[in-house]
Protein backbone atom coordinates (compact mmCIF):
# COMPACT_ATOMS: atom_id res chain seq x y z
CA UNK A 1 0.00 0.00 0.00
CA UNK A 2 1.32 3.16 -0.85
CA UNK A 3 1.12 5.67 2.62
CA UNK A 4 1.71 8.69 0.62
CA UNK A 5 -0.31 8.46 -1.67
CA UNK A 6 -3.14 7.33 0.52
CA UNK A 7 -2.10 10.29 2.74
CA UNK A 8 -2.61 12.86 -0.05
CA UNK A 9 -6.22 11.40 -1.26
CA UNK A 10 -7.30 11.80 2.35
CA UNK A 11 -5.90 15.09 2.59
CA UNK A 12 -7.66 15.72 -0.92
CA UNK A 13 -10.95 14.34 0.20
CA UNK A 14 -10.49 16.50 3.79
CA UNK A 15 -9.92 19.95 1.67
CA UNK A 16 -13.08 19.41 -0.26
CA UNK A 17 -15.49 18.55 2.57
CA UNK A 18 -13.84 21.98 4.07
CA UNK A 19 -15.04 23.64 0.88
CA UNK A 20 -18.03 22.34 0.69
CA UNK A 21 -19.41 22.93 4.23
CA UNK A 22 -17.58 26.74 3.96
CA UNK A 23 -20.14 27.22 0.76
CA UNK A 24 -23.73 25.76 2.44
CA UNK A 25 -22.60 28.12 5.55
CA UNK A 26 -21.68 30.91 3.07
CA UNK A 27 -18.12 31.76 3.77
CA UNK A 28 -16.69 31.00 0.19
CA UNK A 29 -16.99 31.56 -2.70
CA UNK A 30 -18.53 28.93 -5.48
CA UNK A 31 -17.45 28.71 -9.28
CA UNK A 32 -20.89 28.78 -10.96
CA UNK A 33 -21.78 26.64 -14.58
CA UNK A 34 -22.79 29.00 -17.09
CA UNK A 35 -26.48 28.88 -18.48
CA UNK A 36 -26.55 26.63 -21.19
CA UNK A 37 -24.72 24.04 -19.20
CA UNK A 38 -27.30 24.09 -16.73
CA UNK A 39 -29.87 23.99 -19.21
CA UNK A 40 -28.17 21.07 -20.52
CA UNK A 41 -27.80 19.50 -16.74
CA UNK A 42 -31.42 20.16 -16.76
CA UNK A 43 -32.63 18.84 -19.49
CA UNK A 44 -30.98 15.23 -18.77
CA UNK A 45 -32.08 14.92 -15.41
CA UNK A 46 -35.73 15.85 -17.33
CA UNK A 47 -35.10 12.88 -19.66
CA UNK A 48 -33.87 10.69 -16.90
CA UNK A 49 -36.47 11.02 -14.75
CA UNK A 50 -39.45 10.61 -17.51
CA UNK A 51 -37.62 7.70 -19.15
CA UNK A 52 -37.46 6.31 -15.62
CA UNK A 53 -40.64 6.79 -14.90
CA UNK A 54 -42.38 5.38 -18.76
CA UNK A 55 -39.89 2.15 -17.84
CA UNK A 56 -41.83 1.92 -14.82
CA UNK A 57 -45.22 1.84 -16.27
CA UNK A 58 -44.85 0.20 -19.13
CA UNK A 59 -43.56 -2.67 -16.73
CA UNK A 60 -46.13 -2.70 -14.64
CA UNK A 61 -49.07 -2.73 -17.87
CA UNK A 62 -46.73 -5.32 -19.81
CA UNK A 63 -45.64 -7.64 -16.54
CA UNK A 64 -48.26 -7.00 -13.84
CA UNK A 65 -46.91 -9.67 -11.66
CA UNK A 66 -43.76 -7.60 -9.64
CA UNK A 67 -42.13 -11.15 -9.25
CA UNK A 68 -42.18 -11.86 -12.64
CA UNK A 69 -40.77 -8.95 -13.35
CA UNK A 70 -37.59 -9.06 -10.84
CA UNK A 71 -37.31 -12.72 -12.87
CA UNK A 72 -37.03 -11.45 -16.04
CA UNK A 73 -34.42 -8.55 -15.13
CA UNK A 74 -32.61 -11.01 -12.88
CA UNK A 75 -32.07 -13.05 -16.68
CA UNK A 76 -31.50 -10.43 -18.22
CA UNK A 77 -28.85 -9.66 -16.17
CA UNK A 78 -26.91 -12.99 -16.55
CA UNK A 79 -27.61 -13.09 -20.33
CA UNK A 80 -30.25 -15.64 -20.27
CA UNK A 81 -33.74 -16.09 -22.18
CA UNK A 82 -36.66 -14.84 -20.35
CA UNK A 83 -38.45 -17.76 -18.83
CA UNK A 84 -41.45 -18.94 -21.73
CA UNK A 85 -44.56 -18.90 -19.28
CA UNK A 86 -48.19 -18.86 -19.76
CA UNK A 87 -50.35 -16.17 -19.52
CA UNK A 88 -53.17 -15.60 -17.20
CA UNK A 89 -55.52 -15.70 -20.31
CA UNK A 90 -53.66 -19.00 -21.17
CA UNK A 91 -54.33 -20.81 -17.99
CA UNK A 92 -58.56 -19.27 -18.17
CA UNK A 93 -58.68 -20.79 -21.59
CA UNK A 94 -57.11 -24.14 -20.60
CA UNK A 95 -59.63 -24.43 -17.54
CA UNK A 96 -62.26 -24.01 -20.30
CA UNK A 97 -61.11 -26.54 -22.23
CA UNK A 98 -61.20 -29.21 -19.50
CA UNK A 99 -64.34 -28.45 -18.21
CA UNK A 100 -65.45 -28.30 -21.32
CA UNK A 101 -64.07 -31.76 -22.10
CA UNK A 102 -65.67 -33.32 -18.81
CA UNK A 103 -68.59 -31.72 -19.77
CA UNK A 104 -68.46 -33.13 -23.32
CA UNK A 105 -68.40 -31.77 -26.02
CA UNK A 106 -71.67 -32.96 -27.14
CA UNK A 107 -73.32 -30.81 -24.98
CA UNK A 108 -74.35 -27.30 -25.87
CA UNK A 109 -72.45 -25.42 -22.79
CA UNK A 110 -69.53 -28.14 -22.90
CA UNK A 111 -69.03 -26.96 -26.75
CA UNK A 112 -69.13 -23.85 -25.90
CA UNK A 113 -66.46 -24.08 -23.57
CA UNK A 114 -63.90 -25.61 -25.41
CA UNK A 115 -64.72 -22.85 -28.27
CA UNK A 116 -64.28 -19.88 -25.85
CA UNK A 117 -61.54 -21.63 -24.27
CA UNK A 118 -59.73 -22.09 -27.47
CA UNK A 119 -59.85 -18.84 -28.21
CA UNK A 120 -58.46 -17.70 -24.66
CA UNK A 121 -55.74 -19.47 -25.25
CA UNK A 122 -54.73 -17.74 -28.84
CA UNK A 123 -55.62 -14.29 -27.06
CA UNK A 124 -53.02 -15.19 -24.63
CA UNK A 125 -50.41 -16.55 -27.30
CA UNK A 126 -51.07 -13.19 -29.01
CA UNK A 127 -50.69 -11.19 -25.42
CA UNK A 128 -47.36 -12.84 -24.92
CA UNK A 129 -46.40 -12.14 -28.68
CA UNK A 130 -47.19 -8.22 -27.87
CA UNK A 131 -45.28 -8.26 -24.51
CA UNK A 132 -41.96 -9.70 -26.04
CA UNK A 133 -42.38 -7.50 -29.29
CA UNK A 134 -42.85 -4.39 -26.47
CA UNK A 135 -39.93 -5.96 -24.58
CA UNK A 136 -37.44 -6.18 -27.06
CA UNK A 137 -38.44 -2.56 -29.23
CA UNK A 138 -39.35 -0.40 -26.24
CA UNK A 139 -38.14 -1.75 -22.71
CA UNK A 140 -35.01 -2.91 -23.29
CA UNK A 141 -33.42 0.35 -25.27
CA UNK A 142 -34.70 2.80 -22.67
CA UNK A 143 -33.38 0.54 -20.15
CA UNK A 144 -30.23 0.14 -21.64
CA UNK A 145 -29.69 4.52 -22.58
CA UNK A 146 -30.45 4.82 -18.52
CA UNK A 147 -27.45 2.26 -17.71
CA UNK A 148 -25.02 3.29 -20.44
CA UNK A 149 -25.71 7.38 -21.20
CA UNK A 150 -27.16 8.36 -18.02
CA UNK A 151 -24.83 6.80 -15.64
CA UNK A 152 -21.43 7.81 -17.36
CA UNK A 153 -23.23 11.85 -17.40
CA UNK A 154 -24.33 11.13 -13.79
CA UNK A 155 -20.48 9.70 -13.36
CA UNK A 156 -19.04 12.66 -15.39
CA UNK A 157 -21.06 15.48 -13.56
CA UNK A 158 -20.26 13.95 -9.87
CA UNK A 159 -16.58 14.17 -10.88
CA UNK A 160 -16.91 17.65 -12.77
CA UNK A 161 -17.94 18.67 -9.05
CA UNK A 162 -15.03 17.40 -7.45
CA UNK A 163 -13.48 19.63 -9.66
CA UNK A 164 -14.95 22.18 -8.98
CA UNK A 165 -14.34 22.07 -5.45
CA UNK A 166 -10.73 21.07 -6.20
CA UNK A 167 -10.47 24.66 -7.68
CA UNK A 168 -12.51 26.57 -5.28
CA UNK A 169 -10.38 25.55 -2.64
CA UNK A 170 -7.36 26.60 -4.45
CA UNK A 171 -8.53 29.94 -5.03
CA UNK A 172 -9.14 30.19 -1.36
CA UNK A 173 -5.83 29.27 -0.50
CA UNK A 174 -4.62 31.69 -3.17
CA UNK A 175 -6.83 34.47 -1.10
CA UNK A 176 -5.12 33.46 1.96
CA UNK A 177 -1.61 33.63 0.47
CA UNK A 178 -2.20 37.13 -0.92
CA UNK A 179 -3.25 37.92 2.13
CA UNK A 180 0.25 37.20 3.74
CA UNK A 181 2.31 38.77 1.54
CA UNK A 182 3.82 42.18 2.71
CA UNK A 183 3.42 41.14 6.10
CA UNK A 184 6.70 40.98 8.09
CA UNK A 185 7.38 36.94 7.80
CA UNK A 186 8.74 35.58 11.15
CA UNK A 187 12.28 33.85 11.43
CA UNK A 188 11.93 30.49 10.34
CA UNK A 189 8.31 31.32 8.48
CA UNK A 190 7.53 30.15 4.74
CA UNK A 191 8.63 33.24 2.34
CA UNK A 192 4.53 34.46 1.20
CA UNK A 193 6.03 34.90 -1.79
CA UNK A 194 6.39 31.04 -2.20
CA UNK A 195 2.96 30.20 -0.80
CA UNK A 196 1.98 32.75 -3.07
CA UNK A 197 3.96 30.88 -6.39
CA UNK A 198 2.78 27.28 -5.29
CA UNK A 199 -0.72 28.46 -4.88
CA UNK A 200 -1.09 29.89 -8.42
CA UNK A 201 0.75 27.14 -9.62
CA UNK A 202 -1.81 24.52 -7.83
CA UNK A 203 -4.97 26.64 -8.93
CA UNK A 204 -3.64 26.79 -12.82
CA UNK A 205 -3.37 22.99 -12.64
CA UNK A 206 -6.84 22.92 -11.08
CA UNK A 207 -8.67 25.40 -13.71
CA UNK A 208 -7.46 23.15 -16.73
CA UNK A 209 -8.57 20.41 -15.39
CA UNK A 210 -12.03 21.70 -14.58
CA UNK A 211 -11.97 22.75 -17.59
CA UNK A 212 -11.42 19.89 -19.02
CA UNK A 213 -13.79 17.98 -17.09
CA UNK A 214 -16.90 20.95 -17.93
CA UNK A 215 -15.71 20.15 -21.93
CA UNK A 216 -16.27 16.27 -21.77
CA UNK A 217 -19.61 16.39 -19.13
CA UNK A 218 -21.12 18.93 -21.96
CA UNK A 219 -20.86 17.16 -25.03
CA UNK A 220 -22.31 14.35 -23.30
CA UNK A 221 -25.01 16.35 -21.96
CA UNK A 222 -25.51 17.63 -25.59
CA UNK A 223 -25.51 13.66 -26.83
CA UNK A 224 -28.91 13.23 -24.86
CA UNK A 225 -30.78 15.37 -27.08
CA UNK A 226 -29.45 13.44 -30.36
CA UNK A 227 -30.94 10.91 -28.39
CA UNK A 228 -34.33 11.34 -28.57
CA UNK A 229 -34.37 10.69 -32.28
CA UNK A 230 -33.78 6.96 -30.81
CA UNK A 231 -36.77 7.26 -28.36
CA UNK A 232 -38.82 8.17 -30.98
CA UNK A 233 -38.26 5.01 -32.60
CA UNK A 234 -38.92 3.10 -29.83
CA UNK A 235 -42.03 4.59 -29.16
CA UNK A 236 -43.02 4.01 -32.99
CA UNK A 237 -42.31 0.24 -32.32
CA UNK A 238 -44.12 -0.16 -29.33
CA UNK A 239 -47.29 1.43 -31.28
CA UNK A 240 -46.64 -0.81 -34.02
CA UNK A 241 -46.94 -3.80 -31.13
CA UNK A 242 -49.93 -3.09 -29.44
CA UNK A 243 -51.11 -2.14 -33.30
CA UNK A 244 -51.01 -5.74 -34.24
CA UNK A 245 -51.97 -7.06 -31.20
CA UNK A 246 -54.99 -5.57 -30.87
CA UNK A 247 -55.74 -6.04 -34.64
CA UNK A 248 -55.33 -10.10 -33.81
CA UNK A 249 -57.70 -9.79 -30.81
CA UNK A 250 -60.04 -8.53 -32.48
CA UNK A 251 -59.81 -11.49 -35.15
CA UNK A 252 -60.16 -13.77 -32.81
CA UNK A 253 -63.20 -12.90 -30.94
CA UNK A 254 -65.20 -12.07 -34.22
CA UNK A 255 -64.58 -15.73 -34.98
CA UNK A 256 -65.19 -16.87 -32.00
CA UNK A 257 -68.21 -15.37 -32.09
CA UNK A 258 -68.68 -16.67 -35.29
CA UNK A 259 -68.13 -19.99 -33.82
CA UNK A 260 -70.76 -19.58 -30.74
CA UNK A 261 -73.31 -18.73 -33.55
CA UNK A 262 -73.54 -22.06 -34.66
CA UNK A 263 -73.77 -23.71 -31.11
CA UNK A 264 -77.61 -24.37 -30.73
CA UNK A 265 -78.86 -23.19 -27.64
CA UNK A 266 -82.23 -23.86 -26.02
CA UNK A 267 -83.96 -20.74 -24.24
CA UNK A 268 -87.31 -22.45 -23.57
CA UNK A 269 -85.11 -24.83 -21.67
CA UNK A 270 -83.58 -22.30 -19.61
CA UNK A 271 -87.08 -20.84 -19.08
CA UNK A 272 -88.38 -24.20 -17.73
CA UNK A 273 -85.49 -25.13 -15.13
CA UNK A 274 -85.95 -21.28 -13.81
CA UNK A 275 -89.67 -21.28 -13.59
CA UNK A 276 -89.70 -24.82 -12.33
CA UNK A 277 -91.81 -25.30 -8.71
CA UNK A 278 -90.01 -26.75 -5.92
CA UNK A 279 -91.47 -30.19 -5.18
CA UNK A 280 -90.65 -32.20 -2.10
CA UNK A 281 -90.98 -35.56 -1.36
CA UNK A 282 -92.80 -36.67 2.16
CA UNK A 283 -92.79 -40.81 2.73
CA UNK A 284 -92.55 -41.45 -0.97
CA UNK A 285 -95.70 -38.55 -1.67
CA UNK A 286 -94.36 -35.48 -4.20
CA UNK A 287 -96.04 -32.42 -3.08
CA UNK A 288 -95.95 -29.49 -5.06
CA UNK A 289 -95.78 -26.57 -3.18
CA UNK A 290 -97.94 -24.27 -5.18
CA UNK A 291 -100.85 -26.33 -5.25
CA UNK A 292 -104.19 -25.42 -4.11
CA UNK A 293 -103.98 -28.85 -2.06
CA UNK A 294 -101.01 -28.82 -0.39
CA UNK A 295 -101.42 -28.45 3.37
Amino acid sequence: MDLKKLAGQAGQFLTRAVQYTEEKIGSAEKTELDGHFESLSHQADSARHWTEKMLVGAESVLIPNPGNRVEDMIFEKIEKRRPNRLSNLEYFGLDMVQAGNDFGSGTAYGSALLKVGGAEQRLGMVEREFISNAVQGFIQPLRKFLETEMKTITKEKRLLETKRLDLDACKSRLRKARSLDGQSSQKDAVDPKVLVAQAEADLRKAQADFDRQAEITKLLLEGVRSSQAAHLRYLNELVEAQTLYYDQSHKVMVELQKELASVPFNPSAVGAFDNSVPVFQINDEEIDLQSPSSP
